[in-house]
């Protein structure tokens, strides 16, 4: 019996309104696009990512990058509003203890 081989890249990613905050994830689970772009910038490898994560498969960790670099742009304003929430909560945060940290 020959194996399946999986042709479509488009199965492996979804994204759905009510899942991660309607952003892009490999199907199935919950790892999102950005959390691998993430681990990928910090210098891991597909193969790295993929081991890391365990559950993974390398083809989804690369549908994930190629995810990534078809909409650039809107995943990297994304991360960048995250980014931008994440700095103004721990402002706040620290501003409220009194400057204590």
């Amino acid at each position: 019996m020959a194996p399946t081989i999986i042709t479509d890249s488009g199965t492996l990613v979804t994204r759905t309104p009510d899942v991660r905050g309607g952003r892009a994830r490999i199907a199935g689970t919950g790892v999102t696009v950005h959390r691998i772009v993430g681990w990928y910038k910090l210098g891991l490898t597909p193969e790295e990512i993929a081991d890391e994560f365990g559950h993974l498969t390398l083809a989804e960790v690369y549908a994930a990058l190629a995810c990534y670099h078809a909409n650039r742009d809107e995943i990297e304003a994304a991360i960048a509003a995250e980014e931008e929430t994440a700095d103004r909560l721990e402002r706040q945060h620290y501003e409220g203890a009194g400057g204590q940290g």
